[in-house]
């Protein structure tokens, strides 16, 4: 009797688990599935109430208002070659610098860590005059490479990466990898890049989110329509008197097609990337 009522407490609670689930969900996605509905209504459904709930006919229509109020597919490549760089980089330069805090000993490397970890303190728009007067040093002002270099080595990629290596990489492979007379340039990219996979989607996902949605520095470095990114160009297509709503909902239902198209891709690494470094 008593194991039959604790398997239905067990069922009871499964399936009380999965409806919290189901239901956090259906809210989460709730505006995902609007946007997509916006973006095939007319402008006078969109302001209807209730608002519709189901796809219209008129998603060829916001699409070429949309096209031919910006340059959209323009700086829908400029974002995606801005996100790819950016994300390149960040793979690059994190893993390196993970790996030099994790298998390396040199003096003031606590410190530095330290140092480095405490940069995530500080808040974004902080940053912003000190990067603008870089890049206007630099004569980078309105050119992509100010929007991928800053940024192209973050503490939290660093941080990700150094734990990981720490767990994954057995340090008496790269021991022996140096008797065997293998440089630390060919250790890195023959032992350490292989092992590390998970990390790299991971950071790699998260890269490229960040970078794909980034309107805050595009915003300062940009200035003029012709480099946009694809943030400050949906941004252009509001003003007070009269926003084309079905435009912009079909340009930002555009906008996620490769946000979808990496996690696909990346989402099986995931979660090993975030949690196999937390245990050592």
């Amino acid at each position: 009797m008593r194991l039959s009522q604790a398997r239905a407490q067990a069922r009871m609670g499964r399936t009380a688990a999965w409806l919290v689930v189901v239901l956090g969900a259906l809210v989460m996605a709730s505006p995902l599935y609007f946007m997509l509905v916006f973006a095939t209504q007319g402008r006078a459904a969109i302001f209807s109430a209730p608002p519709p709930l189901f796809f219209g006919d008129h998603l060829l229509r916001n699409v070429h208002l949309l096209v031919a109020s910006v340059a959209f597919w323009h700086d829908f490549g400029l974002s995606l070659y801005v996100a790819a760089a950016s994300t390149v980089l960040t793979l690059l330069f994190c893993s390196m610098g993970g790996y030099a805090f994790a298998m390396f000993e040199f003096p003031g490397k606590r410190a530095l860590f330290l140092l480095l970890l405490a940069t995530m303190l500080v808040p974004q728009f902080m940053n912003m005059i000190p990067t603008f007067m870089v890049m206007d040093a630099l004569r980078w002002i309105n050119r992509p490479r100010a929007l991928y270099v800053p940024g192209a080595a973050s503490a939290f990629g660093i941080l990700l990466m150094r734990q990981y290596i720490g767990s994954a990489v057995p340090p008496e492979l790269i021991s022996a990898a140096r008797l065997d007379g293998c440089g630390e340039l060919g250790i890195y990219w023959r032992i350490v890049l292989p092992l590390i996979g998970p990390a790299l989607g991971t950071l790699g996902l998260i890269s490229f989110i960040a970078s794909w949605n980034n309107f805050l520095l595009p915003l300062i470095v940009m200035r003029t329509p012709s480099m946009y990114t694809l943030p400050l160009a949906l941004r252009s297509l509001q003003n007070p008197v009269d926003t084309q709503w079905g435009a912009l909902m079909a340009g930002a239902a555009i906008a996620t097609l490769p946000l979808l198209v990496v996690f696909a891709v990346s989402s099986r690494r995931l979660v090993d990337g975030l949690t196999q470094g937390a245990v050592k």
